[in-house]
């Protein structure tokens, strides 16, 4: 049987969001999250996480003892640093035959979402030698130019008639230690689209998008 095993990144410090990793949302640490969610997939072995923070590493020991923390190094630790060099050093300490990797700042993602994602997978590798999740757009878009890119101007349609583009939404990645070594990417020669809901995709990445899954979280709960 295939190991799985999730890598979920965290820096301590944010750009854009003063430490928006451990920052409370519905009365909780953002990261709690998507561990949680984790922890609940059946097909995931181990769940890692590669922190440089202090505040994340004892309080996953506390909330959730059985999940494994990577101390990043020191060499790491720059923003600027790609995130594919990060999960080369995690691939490097922990063997897998896979690897999922998610981010703490999607607290909307499903289980069972990145269940069907690692079966749909597997069923179709090494057919597809890696996966990402995308979310559909349908709206009429335009390059820096000014050109159409999905739609011709001339020609009128309702935009839920237009044909679908897709956005790489960075929810879910699936690869091997081979593709992400070779290419020093997670995307393979031959990666997968796997398609999400848009309020499932929600990314935390600016001070709005907090409000806006806070009020997502409320409504849900109502």
């Amino acid at each position: 049987m295939s190991r799985l095993i999730a890598l979920v990144p965290m820096r301590h410090s944010s750009q854009r969001v003063p430490g928006k990793n451990y920052r409370l949302l519905g009365g909780k640490p953002l990261f709690h999250y998507i561990i949680a969610t984790l922890l609940e997939v059946p097909q995931i072995a181990e769940v890692v996480v590669n922190t440089d923070s202090p505040e994340i590493a004892e309080g996953l020991g506390k909330s959730f003892p059985s999940v494994r923390v990577l101390e990043r190094p020191a060499h790491l630790q720059a923003p600027e640093v790609p995130m594919n060099e990060i999960l080369a050093y995690d691939t490097s300490q922990i063997e897998a035959d896979f690897y999922l990797q998610t981010h703490s700042t999607n607290p909307l993602l499903c289980a069972e979402t990145i269940s069907k994602a690692i079966r749909v997978f597997l069923e179709q590798y090494p057919a597809h030698d890696s996966l990402f999740s995308v979310t559909s757009l349908k709206t009429r878009l335009y390059d820096q130019l000014g050109r159409a890119i999905n739609h011709n101007p001339a020609y009128l349609l309702q935009t839920q008639d237009l044909p679908p583009v897709y956005e790489e939404n960075s929810c879910i990645y699936i690869f091997t230690k081979e593709t992400l070594l070779a290419r020093r990417n997670r995307l393979g020669e031959r990666p997968l689209m796997f398609e999400i809901a848009a309020v499932e995709a929600w990314d935390i990445d600016e001070e709005l998008d907090f409000e806006i899954v806070d009020f997502l979280m409320r409504r849900k709960g109502d």
